[in-house]
């Protein structure tokens, strides 16, 4: 994997998030390919739960300061990085008052998910690309994990489509097993049509659950990874049959090899 780019856009990341699958998996799958000679970059919304002082986040303010439009509303983008310490390996946060400064990543005290979820998973799915293309940085993969970095194949296929930095760009998405119960906003597909993503592509937002909103992304993206053991069996027949490339849920003590493996033989 020497020398080859490849972006990792995720929900959460350890060290700055609470170790679960996908925030684990998400700092270990980068730091396997940064270990191989690989250039990585990893991007994840900046929560208000994470503790820029002590993980010493700051602005970037070359990259900051545009606008971006969800839903009809514009929304300031700020950028913000990161050292993971001893790896030498950059985190980019996208950031924005109104959707992140809220002191918690999905739900609020009550354990209700955040009414404007979709919003904000659109905000961050066009956030990692416009900083992308501001840094002139041409990934070779997008592999993407987590459910808040869902709509990012979506928006590369439809709404990025023309960009000629990603023409041969390639996206992975991981699959983990349910992270939400009930429905982010019943609107969801209303406001990604907004942003001339056709109806039919997303008709699985119709009903925007934790799996509709996964098979959604899994239409848009050039190859899966079935990254829990324990994946619903509906969500394991969407990708058998959805006739992408798949990698079967493995070990994490064999993972780094079925990976690399995984990323030469089906998209590079």
């Amino acid at each position: 994997m020497e020398e080859k780019r490849i972006l990792y856009v995720s929900s959460e990341v350890v060290p700055y998030l609470a170790e679960n699958e996908v925030s684990l998996m998400s700092y270990d799958v980068p730091k396997m390919i940064n270990d191989q000679g690989g250039q990585i970059r990893i991007f994840m919304p900046r929560y208000g739960n994470i503790n820029e002082r002590r993980h010493q986040l700051h602005e970037v303010i070359r990259l900051s300061g545009m606008n971006l439009v969800v839903n009809d509303l514009d929304m300031p983008l700020i950028i913000k990085v990161a050292s993971i310490p001893k790896e030498r390996i950059q985190v980019y946060f996208i950031d924005n008052e109104e959707y992140f400064k809220r002191k918690a990543t999905f739900t609020d005290e009550e354990g209700v998910l955040y009414s404007d979820n979709d919003e904000r998973a659109i905000f961050f799915a066009k956030g990692v690309v416009e900083t992308v293309k501001k840094l002139n940085w041409v990934p070779d993969i997008i592999h993407v994990h987590g459910w808040m970095a869902a709509m990012l194949p979506i928006y590369m296929k439809h709404f990025y489509k023309d960009e000629a930095l990603f023409a041969h760009t390639k996206i992975i998405t991981s699959v983990y097993s349910q992270s939400f119960d009930g429905t982010l906003d019943i609107e969801m597909i209303n406001k990604v049509n907004f942003d001339n993503v056709p109806l039919e592509a997303i008709a699985h937002l119709e009903l925007p659950n934790y799996e509709n909103v996964l098979k959604a992304s899994i239409l848009h993206s050039d190859a899966v990874i079935v990254a829990s053991d324990n994946l619903s069996s509906s969500l394991t027949q969407f990708i058998e049959s959805s006739g992408k490339p798949f990698l079967p849920f493995t070990p994490k003590d064999k993972f780094a090899e079925a990976y690399t493996n995984f990323y030469k033989n089906t998209l590079l």
